[in-house]
């Protein structure tokens, strides 16, 4: 059974919450997939991870990458898994494919978009149906996330 979480965005903004939770993942020797609703959003996410910190980066690779199955984290618009990641992030709208087979899946949404919110919503009804063990994770105004449901 795969563990879904799902992550209301309200304090900060998914450029700034998904690089901790990719590093999160991968120090528990997980590979990662994060699939987004656009190849445009990949590409925004792709130089994103390059230059999140001044300290540093996320090595990652996206589509089309001829070496996309020896990297870490892989970033992309479909359903493939060419990592064979553990783990997969849907954020901005992405549709998920089954989860089964993975460790986690993790929803990320927009808390002040009523249109995220409503596709949330439909995405845990659907994922309980598959029987997968579900968590709601709200943003605190400090920091960090309080489990909801």
């Amino acid at each position: 059974m795969t563990e879904v979480l799902f992550y209301h965005l309200t304090e900060r903004t998914l450029e700034q919450t998904l690089p901790g939770l990719l590093e999160k993942s991968l120090e528990r020797g997980w590979r990662a997939v994060v699939q987004a609703g656009s190849r445009e959003r990949v590409e925004a996410l792709d130089a994103l991870l390059w230059t999140w910190r001044d300290d540093g980066f996320l090595g990652h690779s996206a589509s089309n990458d001829a070496f996309a199955k020896y990297q870490q984290v892989f970033l992309t618009a479909e359903a493939d898994n060419p990592n064979g990641a553990q783990i997969r992030f849907l954020v901005d709208g992405a549709e998920a494919p089954p989860l089964d087979g993975y460790e986690r899946g993790v929803y990320l949404f927009d808390g002040h978009d009523a249109a995220a919110l409503e596709q949330a919503r439909t995405r845990w009804k659907a994922e309980k149906e598959n029987g997968h063990a579900i968590t709601y994770w709200q943003q605190k105004p400090g920091g960090g996330w309080e489990r909801k449901a």
